[in-house]
């Protein structure tokens, strides 16, 4: 007996040693890729001209609202045609902060994000409640009744002539004046990253695993004593607020917001750019809306054909060649290298008599 246990003390031994060694090598790798991939993208300000610097904003912005969509979408099953309006208040709200009370970009941030909040709050009490052509047909009534709205009241949005002439940002009153694109393109990308954090951190929560497993069986999540709707109404504020976030960006980018902003053609863009870059990534969001901006912004100008044919075109050959997007269909091959290959335990030599 003793043999025995002499034999196997250091096979668990081994076993033990060697799994956090396996287990680590991941997050480092991980670690170094982000940590890399953000250097190399905060400096291209200093590489590149400023029509490429804005439009790598304009991705930046793009993509942060369809994250903030995929969660509805990707992770809690809610697919929203009215996620636009959330932007849309955001941009508005800061843009009236900036031009009638203090161009200061932490102010307008928090603005954004409560005017976003707020607002979903108030739709997803209902929304949240139905249920398939019904969910798509009510956010579909608001974003039309929202941008209806910016139309109408001109005294405060501007009408059709939307918000113009707001001044440029300051991060600090009197200290960092974002007057020149990298300087934007920085602010841009800070917030943008934390932003991103903080939805990766839901995502990974215990809330998180809860969205996902509401949007797989709702009735089991029920019977097993979840409040579905509770669940899906704290999502529905989360990724609003983030999309007020990302409105805020927009104005402290392009200095103007107008109707079209808030209506039905923005959400059906942050759709397409999630379904492009894959649905339940999150970061899919991101690599879609670069997609997105290269073929309506960059391609289609050069070829000499219409934004939306080939948006259309993009969006027929993602559906039928990849239809869990670009990255649910690279991130599987990616991974087989990615995952640290572990070491085979050592073979258990065969007992060679009955212990005493």
């Amino acid at each position: 007996m003793s043999s025995t246990t002499s034999r196997s003390t250091p096979l668990r031994g081994q076993e033990a040693g060697s799994r956090p060694q396996a287990t680590t090598r991941r997050p480092v790798r991980a670690v170094i890729a982000v940590v890399g991939g953000l250097l190399v993208l905060g400096a291209t300000p200093l590489m590149a001209d400023d029509f490429t610097v804005s439009l790598l904003t304009d991705v930046l912005v793009l993509g942060l609202l369809a994250a903030s969509l995929d969660l509805l979408v990707g992770y809690t099953g809610l697919p929203s045609l009215g996620h636009s309006i959330y932007y849309g208040v955001g941009a508005y709200a800061s843009a009236i902060v900036a031009v009638d009370l203090l161009p200061l970009a932490p102010l307008h941030l928090l603005v954004g994000l409560t005017a976003g909040a707020l607002l979903s709050l108030l739709v997803g009490l209902v929304a949240v409640r139905l249920r398939g052509i019904y969910f798509l047909m009510f956010t579909l009534a608001i974003a039309e009744l929202g941008r209806t709205l910016a139309l109408s009241l001109r005294g405060v949005t501007g009408g059709s002539n939307g918000v113009s002439g707001i001044p440029r940002l300051d991060v600090l009153p009197g200290v960092f004046v974002l007057s020149a694109n990298a300087f934007t393109f920085w602010y841009v990308l800070v917030v943008v990253v934390v932003a991103t954090a903080g939805l990766h951190l839901v995502v990974r929560s215990p809330f998180g695993r809860a969205l996902r497993g509401i949007k797989a069986n709702e009735h089991r999540m029920r019977a097993i004593g979840y409040n579905v709707t509770a669940y899906r109404l704290a999502a529905f504020v989360i990724a609003g607020a983030v999309a007020g976030v990302a409105g805020s960006l927009l104005v402290a980018q392009t200095r103007f917001v107008s109707p079209s902003d808030v209506g039905f053609s923005v959400a059906a863009l942050a759709l397409l750019v999630i379904v492009t870059g894959g649905t339940g990534t999150l970061y899919g969001g991101f690599v879609g809306a670069l997609a997105v901006v290269l073929v309506r912004d960059q391609l289609a100008p050069d070829v000499g054909v219409h934004g939306v044919l080939l948006l259309g075109v993009l969006f027929v050959v993602v559906v039928y060649l990849m239809p869990k997007g670009v990255v649910g269909t690279v991130w599987p091959l990616v991974s087989r290298w990615w995952r640290p290959r572990r070491p085979a335990p050592p073979a258990v030599p065969p007992a060679t008599g009955a212990p005493l």
